[in-house]
């Protein structure tokens, strides 16, 4: 009998959801059992705010369990990837990308537009902090830190303490709480983190026969979104403290298929929100990235970024899908 592929993931109710999804997926593809091998990252040793831990920390212990050959795959929510490439490991796949957008979760059934001046609205992004504030809606918005029920309970447990939180829509769905979204928000209003609803599942690069294993789970139209999305990102070389969001989408053109990528730097007190698009091939994903990377720098995006925010290139940090 063939011994089970050792699939590396989070503790988290999130992480061990989409994982087991995966697996799964793996196995109805090519009949080959996985066992799911927990990990435990710094990120989940720590209360501190994601934008304070640091590159990669949802990461690293799941790549060093790669490289030490105690899991043979891992499955990343690809948002907390850094977008340097990891020597001797490759993404094999990215499967089917969930909705991207977030979603609101709000005290009585709210949107976003109903809740009153001074509403206090929980999120664990800088980067939605940045756009709330942008929306000139008055609200008191504050970091929060946890899984998703964690903050879901700030909301809607009995001990409450917010009027609202601001979620990834992707991992509610992919833990069976999309019933408690009071409102999915328009990418106009919020502009989602580079790949975020987006799964990589990534292995060693010398074991062959698992990367051509894995490539049969892989979702062409969603590779390039997340391309696009992240080459801007890089080419920013943006750190954790300057928000920055992207949204890639793939429809059909007159020559074929097109992307259509949106993109924005947006200052932490929202009052500087530079957004421009770019549209081309998907074979030119990462091309097309880079040059509204350079367009927004042309219009000051660096002066938003500042050295504060500069870490350098390939490695950003927008925190877990929780």
């Amino acid at each position: 009998m063939t011994a089970p592929l050792r699939l590396g993931t989070r503790g988290s109710a999130l992480a061990m959801a989409q994982s087991s999804q995966i697996a799964e997926a793996l196995t109805a593809a090519t009949g080959r059992p996985v066992e799911l091998v927990e990990v435990i990252t710094a990120g989940d040793r720590s209360n501190a705010p994601v934008h304070r831990l640091g590159v990669g920390v949802f990461v690293s212990a799941l790549r060093d369990a790669l490289t030490a050959r105690t899991i043979d795959f891992a499955v990343h929510s690809y948002k907390d990837l850094p977008t340097a490439a990891a020597a001797g490991l490759h993404i094999a796949a990215v499967p089917a990308r969930q909705d991207p957008r977030d979603a609101l979760i709000a005290q009585g059934g709210r949107t976003l537009a109903e809740l009153p001046p001074g509403a206090t609205v929980g999120t664990g992004a800088l980067r939605r902090i940045a756009q709330l504030h942008a929306l000139g809606l008055q609200l008191e918005v504050t970091p929060i830190r946890g899984n998703i029920d964690t903050r879901l309970a700030r909301v809607l447990g009995p001990e409450a303490d917010l009027d609202a939180v601001v979620l990834a829509r992707a991992g509610l769905a992919r833990i069976g709480r999309t019933d408690t979204i009071t409102e999915t928000l328009d990418p106009m209003l919020m502009l989602p983190a580079p790949a975020q609803g987006a799964l990589a599942v990534e292995c060693r690069v010398d074991d062959q026969d698992l990367v051509e294993l894995l490539a049969l789970l892989d979702h062409a139209p969603s590779r390039a979104a997340v391309t696009a999305e992240r080459a801007l990102l890089a080419t920013l070389e943006a750190g954790c403290s300057a928000p920055v969001a992207a949204y890639a989408e793939l429809a059909e053109g007159d020559d074929g298929d097109e992307i259509y990528l949106r993109g924005a730097v947006i200052s932490p007190d929202g009052t500087r929100d530079l957004r421009l698009s770019r549209t081309g091939t998907p074979a030119d994903a990462a091309e097309i990235g880079k040059a509204l990377a350079a367009e927004l720098l042309d219009l000051g995006a660096d002066s938003i970024l500042g050295h504060e925010g500069h870490t350098g290139p390939g490695t950003q940090q927008f925190g877990s899908t929780e």
